[in-house]
This record gives C-alpha cells, structure tokens and sequence, in this order.
C-alpha cells in the first residue's frame, strides 16, 4: 500500500486509477501556456506528436445524460454521431460548469479517466489506428499515453465513428 501512494504522489485521479488498474502507461508534462487557443493542440506541439495520435475529451449532454466523447485534437465532435453512436436522439455540448463539477477536472484537463462522477464514453473510431494514444491526464500540461484498447476497457467506452475532420 505505501508503495501505491508512494509512486500517486503528486498523481491526478486519472494516474491514480490507471496504477490501480496495473495499466501501462506513459506520463508527459509540458509547460501549458494560458494564452494557448486551443489545449489539445497545444499538447500535440510540446510533445512532438501528431494532433491525429493527441486526443480531446469533451463532455456532452445527450437526451439530457452527460456523456463524455474522446476525439482527435485535430478534428472536431460530431454531435449527431455522438447521440447515435449511445442511442440517443440529441446531443448538445455539456455547460462548463457541470462538466467540471461532474467530473472533479477543469476545463482544458478534463481526463476520460478517474472521473468524480463515471459518466458514459464513447472513443472515436480512429483511435484504434494507433498502438497509443494521448489524452489529459487530469490536469493542464500533463498528458497520459495509453494503448487505446486500454482506454476503451477502463472506461467502458463504446468505440464509433464521431470525429470529424
């Protein structure tokens, strides 16, 4: 046990429950800068990765249930898709607010993993065209990369087409 805190210290929700999972995976921090547009982008570009390998995640409200969608940095979220791909028939971006409150993360570190409240999440199809992806591990300026077969079982995610170029 002092061990698992040991190695969690200073660690984010999402490192916490990756260790706990015995997951494998990879840490990267970089100097978030505050005037940065967009934080995904701004990931892709101090870790050298492509943005297509860098994933968002995004919290929307579908049929009036907050669901998470895990997409390309490099592309957008694809409502319609979205709401389909849980069988919903309407999806709408998530307020802020209660994104944040929902998942215990600020925006712009919003993780898929080791959310306050486990909320649904569906994982863009084009993940699964890489050994490893890149998302938020929980907080601005740090990364997480993990096989995206990992991510999907952690999170229970459903894996469908809902980015879009």
């Amino acid at each position: 046990m002092a061990k698992k805190q040991k190695k969690n210290n200073g660690g984010t929700p999402a490192t916490v429950a990756l260790t706990a999972a015995g997951t494998s995976f990879t840490l990267h921090a970089y100097e978030h800068d505050p005037a940065s547009p967009s934080y995904g982008e701004e990931a892709a570009e101090a870790l050298g990765v492509s943005p297509g390998r860098v994933f968002k995640t995004l919290v929307a409200d579908v049929d009036g249930e907050l669901t998470v969608a895990v997409v390309p940095v490099a592309g957008q979220l694809d409502l319609k898709a979205l709401a389909s791909a849980v069988g919903g028939k309407r999806a709408a971006m998530a307020d802020p607010a209660a994104a944040e409150r929902t998942t215990g993360y600020v925006r712009g570190g919003i993780s898929p993993l080791g959310q306050r409240k486990r909320l649904r999440t569906v994982l863009d199809a084009s993940a699964s065209d890489h050994a490893s992806i890149c998302v938020s591990a929980g907080r601005r300026g740090l990364e997480v990369e993990l096989s995206p077969a990992d991510l999907a079982a952690l999170t229970s995610a459903v894996v469908a087409p809902i980015g879009r170029a």
